[in-house]
């Protein structure tokens, strides 16, 4: 069997041989299952990254062969539960180390299976793709085998493993799979030492529901075999087909499903007539990740950018040793960029999987929460997909509630969820939502069932070449500001900031919500914190209007009688230790204070929310590592 026993160490190797071995490749049996199923190890030519090792079967094997489908062999090979497997709020993240663990991936990927109903896979196309960060390439080389040995009927795969995350909801959508799996820890870094993750989405694109999930983490605990074909590993560097009996490896071209579909959400020649203008300045931090194999193609080739406008476009394993979460602290370079005299007038970056974006202005920041208000207000104007308006909107609770008010004076049903955009995906489904965004850099539509970094930058170019279509060579072009503060002027601004405290330690983390759950048990309307008065408190919970599921424990909050709001939640999202977040918010009506700086004007609740929590005497931070 040619397997994926790929990024070993010869110390691995040598330990491994001794029974001393601490790391493992995704899919290689423990020495004493190599041993009794008479598969044999043998190295290959030494690369100057890693050592490969490579099982193959002797033909005195008596590996145990559970099914053989028109010359494809299937193997069972034995394994155990490892602990630490339960899916976050999208999908298994952990350390790159952690995934190269004995069978550590192909447990999960196992465990994926025999949770599925039959007919959700067998002979069914599922697609495969990835953010292209390290450790990519072998898992997905693992997981194609244990697709096959599942009897999955075809896998459509990334030329070289790369598919956006909005991308491969694209594919499954449009090629009509009953799912597909995305390898990615989002925004999170890359690289040997760093962050890998891996989750499933549903036939309709979306991220896979928790009644899955659950059931996933339950079938880790008591896990037995992994089935596995034995077939050589796929050449991914070649778009084409490769059939081995009844099953098919088809590698794509990552871009032209996922163009294809922006071409009929936009209005192409709207866009590149701005684009095209000596007057406007663009750029797009692409962040060494995944939408730098989208950024030429779709900004460059079809919309008429200056190549030079692409920074950071080349997709790598490590992101050039980066951190791709498109915010102020780690966008820094286009932010310097955006922030100088003669900077562009329209700047956006995307993170690790492509899902997430940050909009800017010259010399100005649009904050998620507005950024997708302000979409949603423009929508039926400026984008062709939304002419008969938008169906309604939504926003996760811990996003400002600047949405809401475009909701309302709009007459669009609204509706606020949990963290996590598999919360999107029923509304979407039963037709009820159209726009919706996340404050933590997402921003989506109904076009397909995950947030979209590419869709929202074209979203905010299609405002702007909207508002500038009438305008000549030499005038005064309607700026990012310009919207903004319209927007603004109409609806009132909602001064937001959320503060990140990284890699806390998860014992004080926890201690630290389970004090403030205390406080909203005894908590009473009327009660004053300060100058602020108590509207109600409590931890939110969502019952969802279309199945009726529920969600609970998704987050503190204390909404004043004023509006103003302080949330507090543990992300999901990270790798280790537990990244505490706190979420400030606070309502101004008043034009002539729209322009104080967000920091000041929420400097009150900011130190409040600090106060009521004692976050620092829970995880001894004095400051956060981002501030948004």
């Amino acid at each position: 069997m040619a397997s994926t026993c790929a990024r070993f160490d010869t110390v691995f190797l040598f330990s491994r041989l001794t029974g001393n071995a601490r790391y493992y490749s995704p899919l290689c049996p423990s020495p004493t299952s190599l041993l009794s199923s008479g598969i044999h190890l043998r190295t290959t030519k030494p690369n100057p990254r890693l050592q490969s090792i490579t099982a193959s079967s002797s033909s005195s094997s008596s590996g145990a062969i559970v099914a053989g489908t028109e010359g494809i062999e299937i193997k069972s090979l034995p394994t155990k539960p490892i602990e630490g497997q339960k899916t976050g709020t999208s999908g298994l993240r952990k350390k790159v180390k952690v995934f190269m663990q004995e069978n550590y991936l192909a447990n999960w990927i196992q465990a994926l299976f025999n949770s599925l109903p039959l007919e959700d896979y067998k002979n069914a196309t599922l697609v495969l793709g990835g953010d292209g960060r390290y450790f990519n390439k072998e898992a997905a080389q693992a997981i194609i085998k244990i697709a096959a040995g599942n009897g999955v009927g075809q896998i459509l795969v990334g030329k070289e493993g790369i598919l956006s995350t909005p991308a491969v909801s694209a594919v499954i959508r449009k090629r009509k799979a009953n799912g597909g799996f995305i390898m990615s820890a989002s925004h999170n870094p890359g690289g040997p030492e760093y962050d890998w993750g891996i989750k499933f989405n549903y036939s309709s694109g979306q991220p896979a529901p928790e009644t899955i999930t659950d059931k996933i983490y339950g079938n880790t605990l008591s896990i037995s075999e992994i089935k596995v074909a034995e077939i050589p590993d796929i050449n991914l560097s070649h778009v084409g087909v490769t059939k081995y009996g009844n099953f098919s490896v088809e590698v794509i071209d990552p871009v032209s499903d996922y163009l294809e579909l922006m071409e009929g959400v936009f209005d192409f020649d709207l866009i590149r007539g701005l684009l095209s203008r000596s007057d406007f300045g663009f750029m797009f931090d692409a962040m060494h990740a995944v939408t730098g194999a989208y950024a030429k193609p779709i900004f460059v080739d079809n919309l008429g950018a200056k190549p030079d406008s692409i920074s950071n476009g080349v997709p790598l394993e490590d992101f050039g040793h980066g951190h791709p979460d498109p915010n102020l602290t780690y966008a820094k370079d286009l932010v310097d960029v955006m922030y100088r005299d003669d900077g562009p007038d329209f700047g956006a970056a995307s993170d690790g999987d492509g899902d997430r974006n940050m909009v800017l202005g010259n010399k100005f920041f649009v904050t998620p929460s507005d950024s997708v208000a302000i979409i949603a207000a423009n929508a039926q104007d400026a984008i062709p997909y939304f002419r008969a308006g938008p169906k309604g909107l939504a926003r996760s609770m811990p996003t400002s509630g600047a949405l809401d008010r475009v909701a309302e004076k709009l007459k669009l049903p609204f509706f606020e969820v949990p963290t996590g955009w598999k919360f999107f995906g029923n509304l979407m489904d039963a037709g009820k939502l159209s726009i919706c965004g996340e404050e933590s850099f997402g921003t989506g539509s109904d076009h397909i069932r995950e947030k979209d970094g590419i869709w929202a930058v074209l979203a905010w170019l299609s405002i702007l070449a909207h508002r500038n279509k009438d305008k000549n060579q030499g005038e005064k072009l309607v700026s990012v500001a310009d919207v903004v503060k319209e927007y603004w002027a109409t609806y009132g601004r909602n001064f937001f900031s959320r503060y990140d405290y990284e890699e806390c330690e998860s014992e004080g983390a926890n201690k630290m919500i389970e004090y403030l759950r205390d406080i909203v048990s005894k908590s009473k309307a009327g009660e004053s914190y300060g100058n602020y008065v108590l509207q109600f408190a409590d931890d939110f919970s969502y019952t969802d209007p279309v199945d009726g599921s529920v969600a609970s424990k998704q987050g503190v909050r204390f909404v004043f009688t004023d509006g103003s709001r302080i949330i507090f939640r543990l992300s999901g999202t990270g790798s280790a230790g537990a990244t505490v977040r706190i979420y400030i918010e606070q309502f101004e009506p008043d034009v002539s204070k729209h322009d104080v700086d967000a920091q000041i004007a929420l400097k009150p609740l900011i130190d409040l929310a600090l106060s009521v929590s004692k976050l620092k005497d829970f995880t001894g931070r004095e400051k956060p590592t981002v501030i948004t």
